[in-house]
């Protein structure tokens, strides 16, 4: 999670921008069609994969394994509600499925949540 801040802009000031200043379309347009294909994947995940499978993503993304760059060592350890509630399941089962994957060797608990690479098999058993 960062920081972020809201600009309100007025509705005629906004089209006059995007009128005149091409570079900021070109921007709304790129960032518009970018999160209708998050939306699209997320909902394809809904439907396709288990929730084992949807809560192996999260942990991933979490720690930016799912990207290029340096990964997270060590993941915020949250509420097993926060996950259920991104995965769409219950805290129990998140529950389940983590000691899952820490007994698997796919996460480790020291203090902090530690997601290892092995952890993409999960979403490979589809």
């Amino acid at each position: 999670m960062t920081g972020s801040s809201i600009r309100s802009i007025p509705k005629q000031r906004m089209n006059d921008l995007l009128r005149t200043k091409n570079e900021i379309s070109i921007f709304l347009v790129s960032y518009l069609l970018s999160t209708l294909k998050k939306s699209q994947d997320h909902v394809v995940t809904l439907l396709t994969f288990t929730a084992e499978q949807r809560l192996a993503r999260v942990l991933l993304a979490l720690a930016h394994l799912d990207r290029e760059g340096p990964p997270i060592k060590e993941v915020p350890n949250p509420n097993h509600q926060v996950p259920a509630d991104m995965v769409g399941t219950t805290r129990p089962r998140i529950n389940f499925f983590m000691n899952n994957f820490r007994k698997r060797g796919y996460i480790s608990y020291d203090g902090g949540l530690e997601v290892h690479n092995s952890l993409r098999k999960v979403l490979r058993n589809k």
